[in-house]
């Protein structure tokens, strides 16, 4: 990083020795990498180029580790296992999978099952690649199965079992933040004071930029760039929004948001961003609130604390949660 040195004599050089001093203390160090579905971003400050290159690479062996265990779409994951076999009967899985399913149903009996890993029960009937929606009569069909208190967890025994012989669950609302706050947690066991890792709308901060704060910011849901710009350190960030995954039909736009009460994708909401201690908390917070509308997220949001909101209406009209001055 360069400061401007205000001096009338030899201030180049002046300037230019501090950049090369300033440099040899560290650099910044940036890696990305496709995975979990979606753009993983790491960077960080560091003395050492090849122990930064080590770092960012445990960081992304670990989230295609997470993936392996907690994707849908992996025939072998744990969670595709849980989804064909907990029907059936108990399924043993790893200690580490059964306690994010018990922070996922937690999460579900205090939003009175506004977040519910359930909502895959008709989640995966959506093919937004393809533009495909359930039918009404599918969704129909589906809606029993859509309730996290079907999930039964013996703790004893690490098993999980699924009540209603429909139900499926999806962890696309919690498993990024769960694992940046892995990597996060590991950089800093590590050493490091400065950096951040992404993952799609899941982000968390280690320190500041070197002085200054980060700048993070909301993008525009129905335009280009960003609608606020935020800055901040030492904290998550989640954002939620309807234009990650949809598709259009005669004007009306199914996104990958669903609402677990109706099986069809949430409306009234555009985008909900979430900031607080930790990654995992905010992105399952900025599902649920989305989920919960603005009204109601708010006043959820309240009752959370450390954490806030900034929520966007579908008439693209900006809400705060009450600890946060207007940032425009």
């Amino acid at each position: 990083m360069t400061r401007k040195i205000h001096v009338m004599s030899g201030r180049l050089i002046i300037a230019l020795l501090f950049t090369l001093s300033w440099n040899c203390y560290g650099q910044w160090h940036k890696q990305d990498a496709g995975i979990m579905g979606t753009s993983i971003k790491v960077e960080i400050w560091h003395s050492d180029a090849e122990r930064a290159k080590v770092l960012m690479s445990w960081v992304f062996d670990e989230m295609r580790r997470i993936d392996r265990l907690m994707s849908p779409y992996k025939p072998k994951s744990e969670l595709a296992l849980i989804n064909s076999q907990a029907s059936l009967g108990p399924v043993t899985v790893s200690p580490e999978l059964f306690r994010l399913l018990q922070m996922s149903v937690a999460h579900g009996v205090r939003s009175e099952g506004q977040f519910d890993i359930t909502f895959a029960s008709i989640g995966y009937r959506y093919d937004y690649r393809q533009s495909i929606k359930p039918e009404e009569s599918e969704i129909a069909q589906a809606l029993p199965a859509i309730d996290f208190r079907s999930i039964k967890l013996e703790s004893a025994k690490n098993t999980v079992m699924f009540l209603h012989p429909n139900t499926r669950i999806d962890l696309g609302g919690i498993a990024k933040g769960y694992a940046v706050d892995l990597a996060v947690d590991y950089l800093i066991k590590q050493g490091i004071q400065h950096g951040i890792v992404t993952a799609g709308g899941d982000s968390r901060i280690i320190g500041d930029r070197k002085g200054r704060p980060w700048m993070l910011g909301v993008k525009s849901p129905r335009g280009e760039g960003h609608i606020v710009t935020l800055p901040v350190e030492s904290l998550a960030l989640s954002t939620s929004g309807d234009y990650e995954r949809f598709f259009e039909v005669d004007g009306k736009r199914h996104h990958h948001i669903i609402d677990p009460s109706s099986g069809r994708s949430v409306t009234g909401v555009q985008s909900v961003t979430i900031m607080g201690p930790t990654a995992m908390q905010t992105d399952a917070l900025s599902t649920t609130v989305f989920v919960m509308g603005v009204k109601k997220g708010l006043a959820y949001i309240e009752q959370q604390s450390d954490y806030s909101a900034i929520i966007i209406d579908d008439r693209g009209k900006l809400f705060y949660s009450s600890d946060l001055v207007n940032p425009r």
